[in-house]
């Protein structure tokens, strides 16, 4: 009875959620793969925007201090540059590629954006010939670049045309490899000294830093504040399915608010505490720790200043893009004196391990769903297990084994319910005929034979629920590992993050589903149609498993397996308790 409700609750719940997904598509249409518009847009007072990506924009002033016409750009009410005048045509920069043993980067001499950065460990998920690439600058198709600069008068910023100078471009027998880019102070008190941006790309490091020397050659104490911003469009990942629930967009950690994910609705709406909305004024949100980042499946970019570095954090939209990024402001630069601002960025996949080690709070861009506190755990089992068998899929096997071990008294106890309920089927059918019209009756006599035959009617649910948060959190950790993201199983199965390519283990799932329907008694008052449609429903269960992860569908079949055996031993064992009870009473008469 219990797997009956449980097919009927998962497969409502499916269904309700494919629904609501639908329904977000229709009545939020900002949600949807948008167009990316290469021409720059005008500054807005109610929300920040910025130069493309490689646009030759005028340096920004801290304040709006001139009229729209002058060849100045304002800043945005968050204090970040706002878009250069329409008039400016945009500059192609150099492109410069640094690479590492685990990286490729490209950087655009034009604001030192990161135009470019390829993980050279994974492969692409439309072609696996190719590396898997984060950050891109290809509108319309794809934006994900990484922007940083300065802001003051005479400050360079994200869009300012840098010069490169000479060095080695990949970490082949060195530690690290530096890219300086430099650009005059032409303007403001500090007129004369000199800016150097410097992208340091470390081997065996998904780290990339970005530092600002910034040389005073005025006569007063110079005073700047540096900005580090992601710009991203709403689109979901190349080949990312729509059928899987993974988040897509801008997320912020601190320790006061911990974990928190800012929609891209959020975001166009002002509704964000980080996004400046001049009707609605709110307080620089400010602290000396946390990070920014932008998620999507398996990968992220985010962007970690130090501890103990007061930053303020700031979101908004940028024509039909989106961007979050932190300000650091440094001491005043005295006059004659160099003062530097350096921020780690990580651009790589979100394996636990190097997020743990790379800042705090950084595993949490690992979606684990509501049950994250139980999730970790099993995660760290799982790759426990996977050092020992040395394969993704024997762990999960391996893991499924185990967790049906703990719960074993409770799966025992369940098993022995569905069996007694199973054995006194014919009464229960008897007493149905009897009180067919009278079902007040039915009930009061179904209770007595209940309390007389020692059966709890919730005996086979109540295991159950207590093992949900597992189920549920061992399900996000298959989904949500990279670890697991074209990692082989057997055969046919080359990548346990993909859908199974042949539908076996879908197939293989149902069957078992479908045995372990047959061994479960029908629940009171079902009519042999009702009875019909619960041993379909692990068909059309299955059919949505063709969508799943095959790493997925590999649990539930292994889950279903051991059910399988277990209700079978248990039924072998009540029988044969019958039996001896049978004989016991046939003696003493």
């Amino acid at each position: 009875m219990d797997i009956q409700r449980m097919l009927l609750v998962v497969i409502f719940g499916m269904s309700a959620f494919f629904l609501w997904n639908e329904w977000q598509k229709v009545a939020n249409p900002h949600l949807q793969p948008a167009a990316v518009s290469t021409t720059p847009a005008a500054p807005s007072a109610s929300a920040p925007a910025a130069p493309a990506a490689t646009s030759n924009a005028p340096v920004p002033s801290a304040v709006p201090s001139t009229p729209a016409t002058s060849t100045t750009p304002s800043a945005s009410s968050a204090g970040v540059p706002a878009v250069a005048p329409a008039a400016a045509a945009p500059a192609a920069g150099e492109r410069i590629t640094l690479e590492s043993d685990l990286l490729r980067i490209v950087v655009n001499t034009t604001g030192g954006v990161i135009e470019e950065a390829d993980l050279k460990t994974q492969k692409g998920t439309l072609d696996k010939s190719k590396p898997y690439q984060l950050l891109q600058n290809n509108p319309p198709n794809r934006l994900a670049v990484v922007q940083a600069g300065l802001l003051g008068e005479g400050m360079p910023y994200h869009g300012t045309v840098y010069s490169a100078e000479p060095g080695p471009r990949t970490t082949d027998g060195a530690d690290a490899v530096q890219l300086r880019l430099t650009a005059p102070i032409t303007q403001g008190p500090a007129t004369g000294g000199k800016v150097t941006q410097i992208v340091t790309l470390k081997k065996g490091s998904y780290v990339v830093d970005i530092a600002f020397e910034i040389t005073n050659a005025g006569q007063t104490p110079l005073a700047t504040t540096a900005y580090y911003h992601l710009l991203r469009d709403n689109k979901m990942p190349a080949g990312e399915s729509s059928m899987v629930p993974t988040y897509t967009g801008p997320v912020v950690y601190d320790e006061a608010d911990k974990f928190t994910k800012l929609s891209w609705s959020d975001i166009e709406k002002k509704k964000s505490k980080y996004v400046a909305d001049p009707a609605n004024p709110k307080p620089p949100q400010k602290a000396d720790n946390g990070w920014v980042a932008m998620v999507e499946h398996y990968f992220v970019a985010a962007i970690l200043p130090p501890d103990k570095v007061e930053r303020e954090i700031y979101a908004g939209q940028v024509d039909s893009n989106f961007r979050i990024g932190v300000k650091i402001t440094p001491p005043a630069i005295a006059p004659g004196a160099t003062g530097r601002v350096d921020v780690p960025v990580y651009l790589g996949p979100q394996e636990q391990e190097t997020l743990d080690k790379t800042a705090k709070g950084l595993d949490r861009v690992v979606d684990y769903g509501i049950f994250h506190i139980i999730a970790e755990p099993l995660f760290m089992l799982l790759s426990w297990l996977y050092k020992i068998v040395g394969n993704w899929g024997w762990a999960i096997i391996v893991l499924t084994i185990l967790i049906k071990g703990v719960f074993y008294p409770l799966n025992a106890a369940s098993a022995r319910s569905m069996a007694k309920l199973k054995m006194v089927a014919p009464k229960m059918k008897q007493l149905q005929e009897q009180y067919a019209n009278d079902k007040q009756q039915l009930q009061v006599k179904m209770m007595e034979m209940y309390r007389t035959e020692k059966i709890n009617p919730l005996g086979g649910c109540l295991p159950i629920l207590v093992q949900i948060p597992v189920f549920i959190a061992l399900y996000w950790v298959l989904l949500g590992a990279v670890e697991l993201r074209h990692a082989p199983w057997w055969g046919w199965i080359q990548d346990l993050s993909a859908p199974d390519p042949w539908y076996i283990l879908p197939v293989l799932y149902a069957l078992t589903a479908w045995v372990q329907v047959k061994l479960q008694p029908p629940a009171p008052g079902m009519d042999p149609m009702q009875q019909k449609i619960m041993q379909m429903m692990p068909i059309m269960f299955s059919v949505m498993f063709i969508f799943f992860p095959s790493g997925l569908v590999l649990y539930w079949f292994v889950q279903n397996i051991l059910t399988i055996i277990q209700q079978w031993h248990v039924n072998r064992m009540l029988a044969a308790e019958a039996k001896v009870k049978a004989a016991a009473a046939a003696t003493r008469r």
